[in-house]
């Protein structure tokens, strides 16, 4: 069974409408095409940058690169000025940097950590030995919100998030092996691995271990004293 609704007169409003209100197509400007609004972005960026730098800035592209690696030309302090004086600045970005020995090793690691974090940097801690205090960590300077601990069994799981972790940006990536006897090796092709990776991603890869472990696979080595 069919029925018939009637419509309301209300719909057919619309079609008598006013001639004031019956507009013919109003303009719209155009919006500024991207690459303009890219290219304003560059030239304010190129102008905080030093001239030798900016004269050979064309596009944002190479704008990131140049930052990138002016970045990887810095290095990341210890804190420590005899070391950084050694190392002529710190931790050298992209690099292997390696410290041996027994004395005052981990002190080093805690400081580079503080270093590291109070600028603004993310780090890592790979922790072989289980040595480090959260607590006293902090009451060194180290900034525990840009802090990754990790707490591997052995050195194959530490090598593992060694690399993982510089893959993933992490700026300063130390690996404390603890104290002998160590849980495992890693092999020389794994240390060549990890150099790398490091150098790849502008990571600062720093080793502390109780005797030489990087081979010629670190730009600096570094041997405490007892």
């Amino acid at each position: 069974m069919a029925s018939v609704v009637p419509y309301p007169s209300l719909q057919f409003q619309l079609l008598g409408l006013d001639e004031k209100v019956r507009q013919g197509p109003t303009l719209v400007p155009d919006p500024p095409p991207v690459e303009s609004v890219a290219a304003e972005a560059v030239k304010r960026l190129r102008a905080g940058l030093e001239a030798s730098i900016a004269a050979r800035l064309t596009s944002g592209s190479e704008l990131v690169r140049s930052l990138e690696r002016r970045r990887r030309e810095e290095s990341l302090p210890t804190a420590i000025a005899a070391i950084d004086t050694l190392l002529g600045g710190g931790l050298a970005r992209g690099k292997v940097t390696e410290m041996a020995g027994r004395g005052l090793r981990f002190s080093v690691v805690m400081a580079s950590l503080a270093a590291a974090t109070s600028i603004g940097e993310a780090a890592t801690l790979i922790d072989v030995g289980d040595h480090f205090d959260p607590q006293i960590g902090a009451a060194a300077g180290i900034d525990l919100q840009r802090l990754l601990w990790v707490r591997p069994k052995t050195m194959k799981q530490a090598a593992a998030a060694a690399e993982m972790l510089a893959a993933t940006g992490f700026q300063l990536v130390v690996l404390d092996a603890g104290l002998p006897p160590l849980r495992g090796r890693i092999p020389d092709a794994g240390w060549v691995r990890l150099a790398r990776t490091a150098e790849a991603h502008g990571t600062a890869l720093f080793i502390s271990s109780p005797y030489a472990l990087t081979g010629t696979t670190s730009e600096a080595m570094i041997v405490m004293g007892p």
